[in-house]
């Protein structure tokens, strides 16, 4: 079973774990007690008028009631910090195998689903832990010691049982049966709901624009009817186990006191005993009753269980090999040979096909083409946050495999062509790029990124805080802080994919020409919509469906490039741009 797995999780905490159920064995013989010392006191104290007897054994139930409570309690207290430190650390480990996920695993993993089982699934598995630790000893202790409690207290009445037994396992077992399935269609839903709120969440400037909130209401709906129909569906043949337990044990109680009765009346039996065989009937349905709703619980978190599995055996697709250099200092010569990329890893439609170029320290690269024609795809490819389907890249003549791939993060600097800010400060976002940098550093980054002037106006400047995203900053404004936490890092390899499309021409320029001065042995690619970006670039790749289908610098490719030619008559025509 997959919550089996998880429960070396219960390993660091061996003792408090095995503490819970013993103190639980504790609570469990003074419950099957207390019916034995119920019949004595009828039998012997009340029957035989002997109040001193009946006093004595009230005593002592009170006293073992004392017992019972705290083993109970002690059990609740030791399982609970067992199941909590279980918990903790699952969560922990599942958050940092998340963070060891390559961009691949991610596409294959929405964040919805990640989100429902860091919290959700995870909550489920330790609820389920807790009654383990509870009512795996008490419910199969409290049935068979009641069973024989009964069967010694009153064999006459033993064939009731042997009848009721059969049937109520008959019950749960149907009701477990059909249920299985079902909860794991519950978290599916629950999955999908999550999904749909987040999309929402993160989308709801896009919902007000285009007024389509009644849309995303409707979806909304749909996602969480159809989760709270798969609940009730599901739990509704959990709620007719308990009628049809208690109509099982009602007749049961019925045929104990005619049966009984009947014994009486010939002088077979005492009334004690038919008390007390009662009160074993109804320990025999509690404990039961455990068991079916521990079975049900753990039908549900086991499929809770088994998306946890999933989640910690994949497989992350960036792994380094174990001869990977730890130590290597980047210059920042970046070659690709023949290269081919697919995101499904099928060679029928591939993205990049047949990619080669060199780039040498200190140059600027620029990367244009159309929308889908692999420009993001490519310098992915340059940190290895995917792998390549066939062919090399190489980093100062050293194939990227053969690189630690943290030390190969490290010295690369990345801004995506998606703007995301943390919520803190500026200063801790720009900080997030090299959390060792000093204040001279921070600022020369936000310099260089023509970010420094509008944060100085700021309330509070560089310690101003960010919300959520960074909304309460303009489209611009991000993307130049996002710039400054890229280039704080001092990269040797630099990649601006599409990263100043929400900043006008004039900073834009700025911008490029501060990194090419402070920054002139620097490699830096750019990726670009907007033919003004690339210009200047001591080198031009032109890319059309995945292949590379001009190089040069930019008079060279007007005059050899009918593609990039078409790009720039459609953007610039023959005005006159001046780059100073």
């Amino acid at each position: 079973m997959n919550i089996i797995k998880l429960f070396s999780y219960l390993k660091p905490y061996l003792l408090i774990t095995v503490l819970g159920p013993l103190f639980m064995l504790l609570e469990v013989a003074v419950d099957l007690s207390q019916p034995w010392f119920m019949q004595r006191i009828i039998d012997i104290g009340i029957t035989q008028n002997n109040l001193d007897f009946v006093l004595r054994n009230g005593i002592l139930m009170l006293l073992l009631s004392f017992v019972g409570l705290t083993g109970g309690f002690m059990s609740v207290y030791f399982s609970t910090r067992a199941s909590l430190n279980f918990a903790t650390d699952l969560r922990r480990d599942l958050f940092v195998k998340v963070q060891s996920f390559s961009y691949a695993n991610l596409d294959r993993l929405s964040t919805g689903p990640l989100i429902t089982r860091l919290t959700d699934d995870i909550n489920r598995i330790q609820g389920i832990t807790i009654m383990i630790l509870r009512m795996l000893f008490r419910a199969p202790f409290l049935l068979i010691g009641s069973i024989i409690m009964a069967a010694i207290t009153a064999p006459e009445l033993a064939p009731i049982l042997i009848v009721i037994l059969p049937i109520l396992v008959i019950i749960l077992y149907v009701i477990i049966k059909k249920n299985y399935p079902l909860f794991y269609q519950v978290q599916l839903c629950l999955d999908k709901l999550n999904t749909v709120i987040q999309e929402n969440l993160a989308g709801v400037r896009v919902v007000k624009a285009f007024v389509r909130s009644d849309y995303e209401t409707k979806k909304f709906t749909a996602a969480n009817d159809r989760y709270m129909e798969t609940t009730v569906y599901a739990s509704r043949m959990v709620a007719l186990s308990m009628p049809l337990l208690m109509l099982t044990i009602n007749l049961g109680i019925v045929a104990v006191l005619w049966l009984g009765g009947v014994k009486l009346q010939a002088g077979g039996i005492q009334i004690g005993q038919i008390v007390a065989f009662i009160n074993y009937l109804m320990q025999v349905m509690t404990s039961l009753m455990f068991v079916g709703m521990l079975i049900l619980h753990i039908s549900r978190a086991e499929a809770s269980g088994k998306r946890v599995n999933e989640i910690l055996g994949e497989k992350p697709e960036i792994t380094d090999d174990p001869t990977a250099v730890s130590d290597l200092v980047i210059k920042g010569e970046v070659s690709f040979r023949n290269v081919n990329f697919s995101y499904n890893g099928s060679a029928d439609n591939p993205v990049l096909k047949d990619i080669s170029f060199v780039a040498k320290p200190g140059e600027t690269i620029g990367i244009l083409g159309a929308t889908g024609s692999g420009k993001s795809s490519l310098i992915n490819l340059i940190p290895r946050l995917y792998e390549a389907d066939s062919g090399e890249i190489l980093i100062d003549g050293r194939d990227i495999r053969s690189i630690n791939h943290k030390v190969l993060l490290e010295q690369i600097g990345l801004v995506a062509q998606n703007t995301f800010l943390f919520s803190g400060s500026v200063k801790d976002n720009i900080l997030y790029g090299n959390p060792q940098a000093e204040e001279d550093e921070i600022t020369w980054a936000a310099q260089t990124a023509q970010a420094d002037r509008f944060i100085r106006h700021l309330p509070v400047g560089y310690d101003s805080e960010l919300k959520q995203r960074g909304v309460n900053l303009s489209g611009g404004q991000k993307q130049r802080i996002s710039i400054a936490r890229a280039l704080v890092r001092k990269p040797a390899i630099l990649i601006l994919d599409d990263s100043t499309s929400a900043v006008d021409a004039k900073a834009e320029a700025q911008i490029q020409k501060a990194i090419k001065k402070k920054m002139n042995n620097t490699t830096c690619f750019i990726v670009a919509q907007k033919i003004t970006s690339v210009l200047e670039a001591d080198k031009i790749i032109v890319l059309d469906n995945g292949s590379i289908a001009a190089i040069g610098r930019h008079e060279e490719l007007l005059t050899t490039s009918d593609i990039y030619r078409e790009i720039y008559d459609s953007q610039l025509g023959e005005e006159e741009i001046s780059y100073a």
